[in-house]
Order: C-alpha cells, then structure tokens, then sequence
C-alpha cells in the first residue's frame, strides 16, 4: 500500500486513502527536505575534493587520496536518494586495465557503479559553472571531456581512451554503449567506439526495481522532474551484476564485439535484447530531426515488409541509406556521460 508507481492518486477506499495520503506527506515534507540537503552537501563536498586533490602532485599519495574521496562523495549522493544496491560477483569487478560497459537506466547508474569501484567518465565538456566544475573534477579524477568539435571525430576520442587505458595508474572507463536512457526492461544497440580499444571489457547488469522508486529517465519530461520524482521516492532499489571480462576474438570486429557482450548483459540481468538504434527510440523537440526520424522509420518498416513478401528490390530503397544526410543528433533525453 505505500509502494510508489508513475500513477497519481486513484480512489479505492477511506482507510487506503488516508494511508496513501499519510505517505505521501512524509515522503514530501520529511523524507525530500533531508534528501535535498544530503545532496547539497554531497555536490559541494565532491567539488572541494576535486579542488583539493587537482592542487596534489601526481603520484600515489594523490591516486589514493583521489580514489576514497571518490567513493566518500557518490556514497554521499546514494544516501539523498536512499539507495539500496545489492552487488553480485564482486570478483569479476572491473579492474583497470580495461573499460566497463554497462546498461543504462538513469543518470544515477553513474552513482550506483561508483559506489563500489572508481571509474573515470567520458563527456562532452560544458559551459560556465558546470564546465567549471568539469574541468577541476577531471584534474582529480581522470575523467575525460572532450569539446564539441571534438566529439564529430570519433577517431580522436577513441584515441584519447587507448591513451587512458595504457596509464596504470588511471581509473577504469566507464561507458554506456547505448547513449540513452533505457527502460529498464531491454538493453538496445551498442554503439561500437567503446569496443575498438582492443582492451578487456568488463560488462555490468544494472536492474533496477521500480516498486519503491522509478529510476528510468524517460517517465518524466525533463531532468528536474526526474530528479523530484527520485527524492520523493521511498527509495532506490536495484541489483548490479559484473559479468566476467570479455576480450575481442580473432577476426571479430567491434560492431559484433559490441553485440556479443549486450546479449550477455541482457542475459544476465533478465532484459530484452533489442537490436535497435536508440536514436529512433528518444522523443525528441527538434521538429526537423524528428520528422527525418519519422521518415526513416516508416522506409525501414516498408523495407522489411518487403522484404517478408518477396516484393520486388526496386520497390523501397535499401536500408542502409537510411542514415545518409542525417540532421544533427540533439542530445534529448541522451545522458552527456559514456557516449562513444
């Protein structure tokens, strides 16, 4: 009875709703005032470490010390959302001479991984403030951010992450393969950046239980409403699976590296697998992309019923010109963090 979901209050009886009504209060007035101010504190303690620890020399004494206020902090920012993660197969934890890959649900998969292991994150970089942040977080952490113009150049970024790879004294990189928010429920197309580096890939299963709390970004319109729906929530349940490392095979290429280790996260953690490109898949305002996307979707549906029909070749296009003169990608409902 005092489960949360994505519905709104629905009357049954009396005695349920003054129930309801009594969760709904402490949630609201008790629970989110305190979560708020355990966030607050969290971010301003993650940027003074950060701050504090760009200011070190580089060596051991600055690794370790880089390392615990990592996971002093994210640990700070799991207990504002009342996170209750269960851990399975620690022994196969990703270890750093390789990149993790993980499904993603929300934002917080970031929280939720770096509560148990550091890892360094691959964005693009902001703009005032939170560029700021950015960059003095990156000077203690290791992460990598790139530039805008950057990003265009796959070739560049890769390049940046076999580099990283290399230093032993650096965190292991965390990706999201799929570049957007999923609904817990399916894992969808890996892109393959993440796979060229020809280094271990350690795959994680990360599945959350909507019971308590929703944490898929994408049952809310925007990130704020994302983010009161999770501090409102009795909690944030979820379990997280590491799988054991994966390596390329002979003459296997990154797009069916990538394939291969999806379908064991899907596996692992009891989702779909869906070989479908989130790009069709967010909601996007951009008019113009949206209607491309609209366009593109309806030629792939009438290329494959063609195709279950034996219709004739010269009937639809083939689908591989689907993606050419694509309008730009906006980054809707697409999380900055793990896009390769």
């Amino acid at each position: 009875m005092l489960t949360r979901t994505n519905k709104g209050y629905q009357y049954i009886s009396f005695r349920l709703s003054v129930i309801w009504f009594a969760g709904w209060w402490f949630r609201h007035f008790i629970l989110f005032p305190v979560r708020f101010m355990i966030a607050i504190a969290g971010q301003i303690l993650l940027v003074l470490s950060a701050m504090l620890c760009s200011r070190l020399p580089a060596g051991k004494v600055k690794t370790a010390i880089s390392r615990y206020a990592t996971k002093v902090t994210f640990r700070i920012l799991a207990r504002a959302l009342s996170l209750h993660a269960t851990y399975h197969d620690r022994k196969n934890m990703a270890k750093r001479d390789g990149i993790c890959v993980a499904n993603h649900t929300s934002p917080i998969d970031v929280i939720v991984l770096s509560c148990d292991n550091v890892y360094a994150f691959v964005g693009q970089q902001g703009s005032g403030l939170f560029g700021f942040i950015q960059k003095e977080i990156a000077k203690a952490f290791s992460h990598i951010w790139f530039e805008r113009a950057e990003s265009k150049d796959r070739g560049a970024v890769v390049a940046r992450m076999k580099d990283h790879v290399k230093d032993p004294n650096k965190p292991t990189i965390l990706i999201f393969p799929e570049g957007a928010c999923v609904n817990n429920t399916s894992v969808l197309m890996f892109k393959k950046g993440g796979f060229e580096l020809d280094s271990p890939v350690y795959p994680v299963a990360i599945r959350y239980n909507p019971v308590f709390g929703d944490a898929f970004w994408g049952a809310q319109p925007t990130m704020q409403a994302h983010i009161w729906s999770m501090l409102t929530s009795w909690a944030i349940v979820c379990d997280v699976w590491y799988l054991p490392v994966m390596n390329k095979l002979p003459g296997e290429d990154a797009a069916s590296f990538a394939n291969r280790t999806r379908l064991e996260i899907a596996k692992r953690g009891g989702m779909v697998d869906i070989d479908w490109d989130p790009r069709f898949y967010s909601d996007d305002k951009n008019v113009e992309v949206s209607r491309w996307r609209l366009k593109q979707q309806q030629i792939l549906s009438e290329t494959m019923v063609q195709r279950k029909t034996n219709a004739t070749p010269e009937t639809f296009p083939e689908t591989d010109t689907l993606v050419k003169n694509a309008p730009p990608d906006p980054d809707v409902r697409n999380t900055p963090i793990g896009r390769v």
